[in-house]
Protein backbone atom coordinates (compact mmCIF):
# COMPACT_ATOMS: atom_id res chain seq x y z
CA UNK A 1 0.00 0.00 0.00
CA UNK A 2 1.00 3.43 -0.77
CA UNK A 3 1.82 5.51 2.12
CA UNK A 4 3.42 8.42 0.90
CA UNK A 5 3.33 10.85 -2.22
CA UNK A 6 4.78 14.13 -3.18
CA UNK A 7 2.07 16.27 -5.02
CA UNK A 8 4.02 17.97 -8.03
CA UNK A 9 2.63 20.65 -10.26
CA UNK A 10 5.73 20.45 -12.90
CA UNK A 11 8.58 18.63 -14.15
CA UNK A 12 11.40 21.16 -11.91
CA UNK A 13 9.04 20.02 -9.04
CA UNK A 14 9.48 16.18 -9.79
CA UNK A 15 13.24 16.40 -10.23
CA UNK A 16 13.54 17.70 -7.15
CA UNK A 17 11.81 14.69 -5.57
CA UNK A 18 13.79 12.43 -7.61
CA UNK A 19 16.71 13.94 -6.82
CA UNK A 20 16.33 13.40 -3.02
CA UNK A 21 14.96 9.86 -3.95
CA UNK A 22 18.35 9.10 -5.78
CA UNK A 23 20.19 10.27 -2.84
CA UNK A 24 18.40 8.36 -0.43
CA UNK A 25 18.67 5.15 -2.52
CA UNK A 26 14.36 4.92 -2.53
CA UNK A 27 11.23 4.46 -4.68
CA UNK A 28 9.14 7.60 -5.47
CA UNK A 29 5.86 8.15 -5.81
CA UNK A 30 4.24 11.19 -7.48
CA UNK A 31 1.09 12.17 -7.88
CA UNK A 32 -0.56 14.71 -9.98
CA UNK A 33 -2.67 17.55 -7.85
CA UNK A 34 -6.42 16.72 -7.55
CA UNK A 35 -8.70 16.41 -10.10
CA UNK A 36 -5.23 17.42 -12.05
CA UNK A 37 -6.02 15.26 -14.83
CA UNK A 38 -8.99 17.43 -16.09
CA UNK A 39 -6.64 20.47 -16.51
CA UNK A 40 -3.40 19.25 -16.99
CA UNK A 41 -4.50 15.92 -19.20
CA UNK A 42 -3.26 12.04 -19.06
CA UNK A 43 -0.61 13.55 -21.74
CA UNK A 44 1.31 15.11 -19.37
CA UNK A 45 1.24 12.86 -16.87
CA UNK A 46 2.53 10.16 -19.54
CA UNK A 47 5.12 13.16 -20.30
CA UNK A 48 6.20 13.70 -17.10
CA UNK A 49 6.45 10.20 -15.98
CA UNK A 50 9.01 9.77 -19.22
CA UNK A 51 11.30 12.28 -18.46
CA UNK A 52 11.60 11.81 -14.89
CA UNK A 53 12.85 7.79 -15.79
CA UNK A 54 14.88 9.17 -18.39
CA UNK A 55 16.96 11.71 -16.17
CA UNK A 56 16.64 8.72 -13.19
CA UNK A 57 16.88 5.63 -14.01
CA UNK A 58 18.22 4.68 -11.12
CA UNK A 59 14.66 5.97 -9.24
CA UNK A 60 11.69 3.21 -9.08
CA UNK A 61 9.01 5.90 -9.69
CA UNK A 62 5.36 5.44 -9.76
CA UNK A 63 3.11 8.50 -11.05
CA UNK A 64 -0.14 8.48 -10.27
CA UNK A 65 -2.59 10.98 -12.00
CA UNK A 66 -5.79 11.74 -9.67
CA UNK A 67 -8.45 12.14 -11.88
CA UNK A 68 -11.00 13.56 -9.14
CA UNK A 69 -14.69 12.26 -9.80
CA UNK A 70 -14.49 11.77 -13.83
CA UNK A 71 -14.59 8.11 -15.06
CA UNK A 72 -13.84 9.11 -18.47
CA UNK A 73 -10.47 10.73 -17.57
CA UNK A 74 -9.26 7.57 -15.78
CA UNK A 75 -10.91 5.88 -19.04
CA UNK A 76 -8.44 8.03 -21.65
CA UNK A 77 -5.64 7.61 -18.89
CA UNK A 78 -5.62 3.56 -19.28
CA UNK A 79 -5.73 4.36 -22.90
CA UNK A 80 -2.55 6.58 -22.91
CA UNK A 81 -1.11 3.48 -20.98
CA UNK A 82 -1.22 5.34 -17.60
CA UNK A 83 -1.17 2.61 -15.13
CA UNK A 84 -1.80 4.45 -11.33
CA UNK A 85 -4.72 5.87 -11.04
CA UNK A 86 -7.01 7.95 -8.89
CA UNK A 87 -10.76 8.29 -8.98
CA UNK A 88 -12.88 9.80 -6.01
CA UNK A 89 -15.98 9.55 -7.27
CA UNK A 90 -18.96 7.08 -6.66
CA UNK A 91 -18.58 3.61 -5.20
CA UNK A 92 -20.38 2.18 -7.95
CA UNK A 93 -18.21 3.85 -10.88
CA UNK A 94 -14.92 3.16 -9.03
CA UNK A 95 -16.04 -0.48 -8.58
CA UNK A 96 -16.58 -0.91 -12.29
CA UNK A 97 -13.07 1.61 -13.32
CA UNK A 98 -10.99 -0.96 -10.82
CA UNK A 99 -12.07 -4.30 -13.18
CA UNK A 100 -11.10 -2.50 -15.93
CA UNK A 101 -7.92 -0.91 -14.73
CA UNK A 102 -7.34 -4.58 -13.59
CA UNK A 103 -7.80 -6.28 -16.67
CA UNK A 104 -5.18 -3.87 -18.07
CA UNK A 105 -2.83 -4.32 -15.36
CA UNK A 106 -3.39 -1.31 -13.35
CA UNK A 107 -4.68 -0.43 -10.81
CA UNK A 108 -7.17 2.14 -9.34
CA UNK A 109 -6.58 4.27 -6.01
CA UNK A 110 -9.17 5.36 -4.42
CA UNK A 111 -8.23 5.67 -0.73
CA UNK A 112 -6.99 8.70 0.88
CA UNK A 113 -2.56 9.24 0.48
CA UNK A 114 -0.30 10.74 2.79
CA UNK A 115 0.97 13.49 0.60
CA UNK A 116 3.96 16.36 0.86
CA UNK A 117 2.66 19.42 -1.69
CA UNK A 118 5.43 21.36 -3.16
CA UNK A 119 4.17 24.07 -4.58
CA UNK A 120 3.38 25.07 -0.32
CA UNK A 121 7.02 24.40 0.21
CA UNK A 122 9.67 27.50 0.75
CA UNK A 123 12.43 24.69 -0.42
CA UNK A 124 11.32 21.76 -2.27
CA UNK A 125 14.39 19.90 -2.57
CA UNK A 126 14.95 19.59 1.40
CA UNK A 127 11.19 19.03 2.31
CA UNK A 128 11.45 16.27 -0.32
CA UNK A 129 14.35 14.51 1.59
CA UNK A 130 12.85 15.04 4.84
CA UNK A 131 9.68 13.34 3.88
CA UNK A 132 11.25 10.36 1.97
CA UNK A 133 13.95 9.91 5.13
CA UNK A 134 10.97 10.09 7.30
CA UNK A 135 9.53 7.20 9.27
Amino acid sequence: MLTRAILVQDLAQARAAATAASDLGVALTLISAPGGAAYLGPGWARALAQAVAHDYPQVALTLILDCGDRPGLVLAALRLGLRDLRFTGRKKAADKLAEIAMAQGARLITGKLRTLDLAREADPAAACRAWLAGP
